[in-house]
Protein backbone atom coordinates (compact mmCIF):
# COMPACT_ATOMS: atom_id res chain seq x y z
CA UNK A 1 0.00 0.00 0.00
CA UNK A 2 1.40 3.21 -1.06
CA UNK A 3 1.97 5.83 1.61
CA UNK A 4 -0.50 9.02 1.58
CA UNK A 5 1.44 12.44 1.19
CA UNK A 6 -0.18 14.60 4.61
CA UNK A 7 -1.28 18.54 3.36
CA UNK A 8 0.36 20.66 5.80
CA UNK A 9 -3.68 22.10 6.52
CA UNK A 10 -4.60 18.78 7.40
CA UNK A 11 -2.05 18.02 9.44
CA UNK A 12 -2.62 20.88 11.58
CA UNK A 13 -6.46 19.49 12.52
CA UNK A 14 -6.99 17.62 15.55
CA UNK A 15 -8.74 14.04 15.20
CA UNK A 16 -11.59 15.31 15.82
CA UNK A 17 -11.58 18.42 13.42
CA UNK A 18 -10.39 15.37 10.85
CA UNK A 19 -13.05 12.90 11.48
CA UNK A 20 -15.71 15.46 11.24
CA UNK A 21 -14.13 16.85 8.13
CA UNK A 22 -14.20 13.01 6.34
CA UNK A 23 -17.46 12.23 7.44
CA UNK A 24 -18.73 15.56 5.65
CA UNK A 25 -16.63 14.58 2.12
CA UNK A 26 -18.37 10.95 3.05
CA UNK A 27 -21.99 12.11 2.90
CA UNK A 28 -21.65 14.47 0.38
CA UNK A 29 -19.90 11.87 -2.38
CA UNK A 30 -22.44 8.99 -0.82
CA UNK A 31 -25.49 11.34 -1.57
CA UNK A 32 -23.69 11.84 -5.41
CA UNK A 33 -24.32 15.71 -4.65
CA UNK A 34 -20.61 16.56 -6.56
CA UNK A 35 -19.50 16.43 -10.10
CA UNK A 36 -16.85 13.85 -10.98
CA UNK A 37 -13.74 16.28 -10.88
CA UNK A 38 -14.79 17.52 -7.67
CA UNK A 39 -15.70 14.10 -6.13
CA UNK A 40 -12.33 13.41 -7.31
CA UNK A 41 -10.45 15.82 -5.83
CA UNK A 42 -12.96 14.44 -2.34
CA UNK A 43 -11.80 11.44 -2.36
CA UNK A 44 -7.76 12.72 -2.59
CA UNK A 45 -8.74 14.53 0.40
CA UNK A 46 -11.05 11.83 1.89
CA UNK A 47 -7.54 9.55 1.39
CA UNK A 48 -5.30 12.33 3.81
CA UNK A 49 -7.99 12.96 5.82
CA UNK A 50 -8.25 9.30 6.70
CA UNK A 51 -4.73 8.53 6.81
CA UNK A 52 -3.90 11.18 9.49
CA UNK A 53 -6.80 9.87 11.46
CA UNK A 54 -5.37 6.26 11.71
CA UNK A 55 -1.85 8.45 12.44
CA UNK A 56 -3.11 10.33 15.25
CA UNK A 57 -4.93 7.30 16.57
CA UNK A 58 -1.41 5.23 16.44
CA UNK A 59 0.20 7.68 18.59
CA UNK A 60 -2.42 7.78 21.07
CA UNK A 61 -2.20 4.06 21.09
CA UNK A 62 1.79 4.28 21.49
CA UNK A 63 1.25 6.77 24.13
CA UNK A 64 -1.14 4.40 26.01
CA UNK A 65 0.87 1.67 25.85
CA UNK A 66 3.95 3.24 27.30
CA UNK A 67 2.21 4.30 30.18
CA UNK A 68 0.74 1.27 30.97
CA UNK A 69 3.60 -0.56 29.65
CA UNK A 70 1.57 -2.80 27.19
CA UNK A 71 4.43 -2.41 24.80
CA UNK A 72 7.08 -4.31 26.82
CA UNK A 73 5.27 -6.72 28.37
CA UNK A 74 1.91 -6.79 26.87
CA UNK A 75 0.47 -6.05 30.80
CA UNK A 76 -0.38 -9.68 31.44
CA UNK A 77 -0.84 -10.83 34.59
CA UNK A 78 -1.67 -14.19 35.94
CA UNK A 79 -5.43 -14.46 36.69
CA UNK A 80 -6.62 -14.42 40.99
CA UNK A 81 -8.93 -16.89 41.96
Amino acid sequence: MAKTSIPADIAALGFEEAMKELEIIVKQLEGGQVKLDQAVQHYERGTALKAHCESKLAEARTKVEKITGIGKTLGLEPASD
